[in-house]
C-alpha cells in the first residue's frame, strides 16, 4: 500500500587503477562493509589492498564531511548517529610513499524500528467543502484553519481555487477567505506566533497572514528553489516538506534552513511526504496517494507507526474529481483527530487507538 523510496546500492568495493610500477598499490578496496546500517550501529572502516603494509595513513569521509584519519591502515569506528537516513557517500583518501589516491563507495542507513499499525474509530461525520482542494488542517480555537490549492479536478480537470479560510469544523461553514491569485498553488499551513504561514507549491515562497483577518503581511522566499507540500511547527520552528523523504526545519523569521531529517523505515526511506501535524512531540503525517496517515521522529525521521485510513474514501461522496487523503488536525480538547481530503465532502473526526 506504501510507496517505499529503496535506495540502490551500489557495490561496496571500488577498484584503485594499477600504477606503472609494480611496487606501487595495485588494487584497494574497503573492507567488510555492509549494505545497510541503522543510526544505532557502529561501522569499522579499513581498506585491504594488494599490498597494505605501503599504506601510509588514510582519512575518511562521509557525504564530504571528514570524520577522522588514521595511520597506516588502522580501523576507524564511527557511530552512525552522527549520520542522517539515506544513502551515504563513503570516501578514503589514501597516502602511500608520496602519492595520493581517491577510493569510494556508498551504503544506506536506515531505520530499526518496525512500524507499529493503530487502530481508529469514527467519532463524528462533519460536512466539508466539495470543492475545497484541502492542502493544509490545522485548529485555531473551535475553528480550523484550512489551506487550499487550486489543483485539477481528476475526473473534469475543474481547477479549485487557492485560499486561507476559517471553518466551522462541525458545520464545514466558511466563516472567512481570503482567495488568492490563479497563478498560486496554495500548499500546507500552520499557525505560529500568532500568524498564518503558508507554502506555495511551485512559487518558491511561503506567506505569512495576520491570524484574525487572513490578510497577508509578508511574503518570504524559501531556501532553495523547491517545491511547498506540507507545513507545521513545534512551537518555535517550522518544519516543511518538498515531497521527497526530507522534512526542513526553517526559521520562521527568514526561512533559512536549520537542519533537515529524512523520513525511514526498516526497508527504506519514505518518499512523498506530506501534510503535516506536531502532536505531543511526534509528526503525523499525509503521503501523497497513500490512504494512510505515519507517526516518525522530527529527532531522525524514524517512522513509529502507521493508522490505515484506506475505508475512509468509500464514505465520502463520490463524483468524477474526488481526489486523495489530505488534510490532518489534532484537537488538543479532545484528544481525537479531524481528516479529510481534496475535494471530500465530509471530515471525519478519528480517535486514534494506540
Amino acid at each position: 500500500m506504501k510507496k517505499y523510496k529503496y535506495l540502490t546500492v551500489f557495490t561496496l568495493s571500488l577498484l584503485f587503477v594499477a600504477c606503472k610500477d609494480d611496487k606501487k598499490l595495485e588494487k584497494i578496496e574497503f573492507s567488510n562493509l555492509k549494505q545497510t546500517y541503522t543510526l544505532k550501529e557502529d561501522v569499522n572502516l579499513q581498506l585491504k589492498s594488494d599490498a597494505g603494509n605501503e599504506i601510509d595513513s588514510v582519512q575518511y569521509f562521509i557525504n564530504d564531511k571528514k570524520i577522522g584519519s588514521v595511520k597506516a591502515n588502522s580501523v576507524l569506528t564511527y557511530n552512525l548517529s552522527y549520520t542522517k537516513h539515506g544513502s551515504q557517500n563513503i570516501k578514503a583518501i589514501v597516502y602511500s610513499k608520496g602519492e595520493t589516491n581517491e577510493i569510494t563507495t556508498k551504503f544506506d542507513v536506515l531505520s530499526y524500528t518496525q512500524p507499529v499499525v493503530y487502530s481508529y474509530n469514527i467519532v463524528n461525520t462533519y460536512p466539508h467543502d466539495i470543492k475545497a482542494y484541502t492542502q493544509g488542517l490545522e485548529f485555531y480555537g473551535d475553528l480550523l484553519i484550512e489551506s487550499t490549492g487550486n489543483g485539477e479536478g481528476i475526473g473534469t480537470r475543474t481547477k479549485g481555487k487557492s485560499s486561507i479560510r476559517k471553518v466551522n469544523a462541525k458545520t464545514g461553514e466558511v466563516i472567512k477567505i481570503n482567495e488568492l491569485d490563479d497563478a498560486i498553488f496554495a500548499e500546507g499551513a500552520t499557525i505560529l506566533n500568532n500568524k498564518i504561514y503558508q507554502l506555495t507549491y511551485k512559487n518558491n515562497e511561503a506567506y505569512v497572514y495576520n491570524l484574525e483577518s487572513l490578510q497577508k503581511e509578508k511574503t518570504l522566499p524559501y531556501f532553495k528553489n523547491t517545491e511547498g507540500w506540507g507545513l507545521t511547527n513545534d512551537g518555535t520552528n517550522l518544519y516543511m516538506t518538498d515531497g521527497s523523504d526530507r522534512v526542513y526545519k526553517v526559521n520562521p523569521a527568514d526561512f533559512s534552513l536549520i537542519d533537515y531529517i529524512v523520513v525511514s523505515i526498516p526497508k527504506g526511506t519514505v518518499a512523498a511526504v506530506n501534510e503535516l501535524e506536531w502532536v505531543n512531540g511526534e509528526i503525523y503525517a499525509n503521503f501523497y496517494g497513500q490512504d494512510a496517515i505515519g507517526v516518525f521522529s522530527p529527532i531522525d525521521g524514524t517512522v513509529s507507526a502507521v493508522i490505515d485510513l484506506s475505508d475512509l474514501k468509500s464514505k465520502v461522496t463520490p463524483h468524477p474529481d474526488l481526489d486523495v487523503l489530505n488534510g490532518i488536525a489534532y484537537n488538543k480538547k479532545t484528544g481525537t483527530f479531524f481528516v479529510t481530503g481534496k475535494n471530500w465532502d465530509k471530515m471525519f473526526e478519528i480517535k486514534i487507538n494506540k
